[in-house]
């Protein structure tokens, strides 16, 4: 699925609210994000734009619903479905069986991005369910070993709250 270039003046509008939401300006950023033209709306681009915005603000039952969005529009982009979980952790409603129930399908999508395991691997440690947090961070390990990150996923892993049960663990870990 190919998805059109985002052109200007909306690319603009899109990095303006960027640069708004880097200076910690969220009404800012909604102003310019407003602006956008209606046939738009439904970028990628845009609609990853307002998933920032609504993130930084803690609005995430609105984050949640542009995940959704996002996936719906750009399926193939991983970020729309780690969005959409982080946010369904984070939502009223939501939790962690939320944010694990919604990033648990990019799983088979993405075979070679591994934040997703290693996301599903804090998911499950929170959860209490060690062992499985151990077979998704190996996961996620194999997969950064295999693009070269290696060292930096397991310098993530040994600060990421999440994993806090793990780290003496991880920290014997073999590095590259």
């Amino acid at each position: 699925m190919n998805v059109p270039v985002l052109e200007p003046p909306d690319l603009h509008l899109v990095r303006a609210a960027e640069g708004w939401l880097e200076l910690r300006l969220p009404a800012e950023a909604a102003n310019e994000l407003a602006q956008i033209s209606t046939p738009h709306q439904e970028h990628p681009v845009v609609l990853d734009a307002h998933w920032q915005l609504h993130a930084a603000c803690g609005e995430w039952g609105l984050a949640h619903q542009f995940g959704e969005r996002l996936i719906a529009a750009a399926p193939q982009a991983v970020s729309g479905w780690i969005h959409r979980a982080y946010a369904a952790r984070r939502m009223e409603g939501g939790g962690l069986p939320s944010a694990w129930d919604a990033l648990l399908p990019a799983a088979d999508r993405f075979p070679d991005e591994s934040l997703i395991p290693y996301n599903l691997a804090c998911y499950a440690c929170q959860l209490g369910q060690l062992p499985l947090a151990r077979q998704w961070l190996q996961r996620a390990l194999t997969i950064a070993t295999r693009l070269n990150h290696r060292t930096t996923l397991l310098q993530m892993a040994a600060q990421d709250t999440d994993l806090a049960p793990l780290h003496e663990e991880v920290a014997h870990w073999p590095q590259p």
